[in-house]
């Protein structure tokens, strides 16, 4: 589309806003009606350890949200000469899971409780039992249900408990709801109804602890709603929260919000039975959308669905590129000192090509990119930690490797579950994330670990909120009878190209070298947890 069409959409108002609240950026994404980004803007923000738990503030949440929208809007005014006064449709995403607890009046009950977390072990696996399917650490369910264990004070004051979309949400429209695919991080979905599951509340609801509680599950829960329905209307003060200036106008349709999970499906294209994607960031996950039932229930693999309600096999990491980042930025700090001052993209670059010169096994080098304890081995808190023994080949490729190695190492463990045990088969593995920015090394490392062809589409930098923009759209714009599938493949990506990229024998064995020795180093691991304490 060319520069003044944009410019008629956005004084029309044609046009549609992704807001994502990521783990690391906040991040607002305006989108033309054929799917082309026209400006965007961010927040860069950490979550913060406060009393052992993994939290972002309220403050900050608003703070990240009229920052990038700031930032986007000055973009626009720049780039088009028009100020931004009216969007057809809004779509809020973010970090998937967690717990949002309010009471009857509205206020927070207690800090939010980030997917970060390994604090809900107990209620996590008395739930796995109860259900006879599998209740992660993370999910929203456990963390109540932990709360109650542990007869927290404000359990018995809990009005409406939802994620963090769902909760900018219901503060810029009012409206109590969530997408499907963020609410199946909530609590468990039915295939058939598309709903909670309502044997399972019951089985919740009849636990004896839950039983003396004042309220009953299904009406602290928010409403599910598919993609493509209206998820409610942007309100005058809804607006001026996301726009502090006072331009932006009430009256945005209001997409069912998602999690983090369901946009990367949706930007990857994704939410077809047979296909899967990766996401690689703080986090990762692999998402399968599945053609038939799981054999058995797997403590490391979630059952979630896609945006439009289809079952997916979900492999989730706490930890994936966080720990590269600080050794890549340890490594611009002697580039620094050496009176050298390079971009990050050379940087990453950089050191990513040397990677591929190393040992195919990483010459011995082992990485725990723990920042956060992590579920699939079993730790309950992070300690980043680099291993080596005497006769280990150290170089600056061994290691750059070992980082990358690390970075995919407890997904592909999960991901051997879902590819070697249950043989689930997948049409297309596609990746997306920073990762991945670096052209071909990130990606055949990936390969390699997962010893499955692996794709980047020529539009992997979109990312979450450019999904989350494309299913405003689909509410917004959508045809009668129209599948997201469909809306997809025919209307989104069509024309979009990818690049694939193989796994190579003898990098595949090197990889499973790496991982027999990252497994005889968790001990070692589990010794630093236990030993370096966090400070409180």
């Amino acid at each position: 589309m060319d520069r003044n069409l944009v410019r008629n959409e956005i004084v029309s108002g044609n046009i549609s806003l992704g807001i994502e609240l990521g783990s690391t950026r906040v991040k607002a994404v305006l989108v033309s009606t054929d799917f082309q980004t026209v400006a965007e803007g961010d927040f860069v923000w950490e979550n913060e350890l406060v009393n052992g738990i993994w939290t972002y503030s309220l403050d900050k949440v608003w703070t990240g949200i009229q920052t990038a929208y700031a930032n986007l809007a000055l973009q626009v005014h720049d780039e088009y000469g028009v100020d931004l006064t009216k969007i057809g449709s809004v779509g809020i995403s973010a970090m998937m899971h967690g717990y949002m607890a309010f009471d009857k009046n509205g206020n927070q009950l207690v800090p939010f409780r980030t997917w970060r977390n390994n604090i809900t072990g107990q209620a996590a696996d008395k739930l796995t039992k109860l259900f006879n399917f599998n209740i992660p650490e993370r999910w929203s369910i456990a963390h109540l249900y932990q709360a109650v264990l542990n007869k927290e004070d404000h359990v018995s004051k809990v009005d409406f408990i939802t994620t963090l979309a769902g909760y900018v949400t219901w503060k810029i429209s009012g409206e109590k709801v969530l997408g499907m695919g963020d609410a199946s991080g909530v609590f468990p979905i039915n295939d058939d109804s598309r709903q909670f599951d309502s044997d399972m509340i019951d089985k919740f609801n009849s636990l004896p602890e839950i039983a003396k509680q004042p309220w009953k599950l299904p009406d602290i829960l928010p409403k599910i709603l598919p993609a493509g329905e209206k998820a409610g209307t942007l309100t005058d003060e809804g607006a001026k929260m996301i726009d502090q200036s006072g331009q932006l106008q009430g009256g945005s349709l209001i997409a069912p919000p998602e999690g983090d999970a369901g946009t990367g499906m949706v930007s990857t294209n994704a939410v077809k039975k047979r296909t899967g994607n990766i996401s690689a960031g703080t986090s990762a996950f692999s998402m399968v959308v599945l053609d038939r039932p799981m054999k058995a229930v797997h403590r490391d693999i979630d059952m979630v669905t896609t945006p439009d309600g289809a079952p997916v096999a979900m492999v989730h990491i706490n930890n994936s590129s966080s720990d590269i980042n600080a050794w890549v930025s340890m490594f611009g700090e002697f580039a620094r000192a050496l009176g050298m001052q390079l971009k990050p993209d050379d940087l990453y670059g950089t050191l990513f090509a040397q990677s591929v010169k190393g040992d195919q096994d990483a010459g011995g080098l082992v990485n725990f990119a723990y920042l956060s304890g992590e579920n699939i081995t079993k730790m309950p808190e992070g300690r980043p930690m680099f291993v080596r023994k005497p006769d280990s080949k150290m170089n600056l490729a061994n290691f750059i490797k070992a980082q990358l190695y690390s970075a995919f190492a407890p997904l592909k463990i999960g991901m051997d579950i879902l590819l070697r045990e249950e043989h689930i088969k997948t049409n297309i593995l596609v990746a997306q994330g920073g990762l991945f920015k670096t052209p071909v090394v990130a990606q055949q490392v990936l390969a390699d670990a997962l010893d499955t062809p692996i794709s980047v589409m020529d539009n992997a930098g979109e990312g979450g909120p450019w999904g989350m923009a494309v299913l405003a759209l689909y509410a917004l714009n959508r045809k009668s009878g129209e599948t997201l599938e469909d809306y997809l493949a025919n209307r989104v990506f069509k024309g979009v190209t990818s690049s694939t990229l193989y796994p190579e024998p003898a990098s595949v064995q090197g990889y499973n070298n790496f991982i027999d020795n990252y497994k005889a180093a968790l001990p070692a691991e589990r010794a630093a947890v236990d030993s370096m304490k966090m400070n409180k």
